[in-house]
């Protein structure tokens, strides 16, 4: 039977918002077993560039990362909030370690094709080094992963983290049980967007397909959803996606086949 482990995605939302997420390290720290941290940044990015003088452009939702904002996002990724968050991780007794893609070259990735929008140096990832990975885990080391990878030709891309995350859980479940955990601002999948309350406590891939169609998914919503599936077809047990304050794994939604 494989040894279970957790790997817990933090949006930026959570991040910004300092009694979610110290509710949310407390309840990171008190899950019992091996577990990995992966986190976003991108309203911290938003307001480091401006305070820069440096604008931030966004097409449906996703952030074009020209050259100087590829700067901005590798400081307040890999520096400002992932070293934050390890900083704040030993205070709660565990024994964390930052890392972007680039460490120990633990996530290959490649600039991603211009089709209809140019976004720039952002990557789609091509490997995650599971083996690495766990030669960390099995020392007794927690990784903090930022949204952050490399091409192998020395340049640094900027990276959807919910992607991290779910790779990241991937290239884990060849050794480990593993749980994915999208923790953000909401309960879970909502079916009205305006009625906190009213979370699908299960989906299926029938019921994603169902809901995308309806209008039911939209927005960020739908690659975190896609993120999911593939994960559960790659070998992860369980994907839940709840509020960052119920990571148990009791609330929110379920994913599964």
């Amino acid at each position: 039977m494989k040894e279970k482990i957790t790997v817990v995605k933090v949006g930026g939302a959570v991040v910004e918002d300092e009694a979610r997420l110290s509710r949310l390290l407390s309840d990171f720290s008190a899950i019992e077993g091996r577990k990995v941290l992966v986190h976003g940044g991108g309203r911290r990015a938003t307001a480091v560039a401006s305070r820069l003088g440096i604008e931030s452009k966004m097409v449906n939702g996703r952030r074009i990362t020209d050259r100087d904002m590829l700067e901005v996002v590798t400081m307040v990724y890999g520096g400002l909030v992932n070293k934050n968050l390890v900083a704040r991780l030993q205070a709660n007794g565990v024994d964390a370690i930052g890392l972007t893609g680039a460490d120990i070259d633990v996530i290959r990735s490649h600039k991603r094709p211009v089709k209809d929008v140019d976004y720039g140096f952002v990557g789609d990832v091509d490997r995650v080094d599971g083996h690495k990975l766990r030669t960390l885990i099995e020392a007794g080391i927690t990784p903090v992963m930022a949204p952050l990878t490399h091409d192998g030709n020395g340049n640094i891309l900027n990276t959807n983290a919910d992607t991290i995350a779910a790779e990241t859980a991937k290239a884990l479940a060849e050794h480990y049980d593993v749980t994915l955990i999208f923790s953000f601002e909401k309960k879970g999948v909502l079916s009205n967007p305006d009625d906190e309350d009213s979370v699908i406590p299960l989906i299926t891939r029938a019921d994603f397909e169902r809901y995308v169609a309806d209008g039911t998914v939209v927005g960020g919503m739908l690659p975190k959803l896609e993120n999911a599936f593939e994960a559960i077809s790659a070998g992860v047990s369980r994907v839940n996606i709840t509020l960052a304050t119920a990571i148990d794994g009791r609330h929110g939604t379920m994913i599964t086949e």
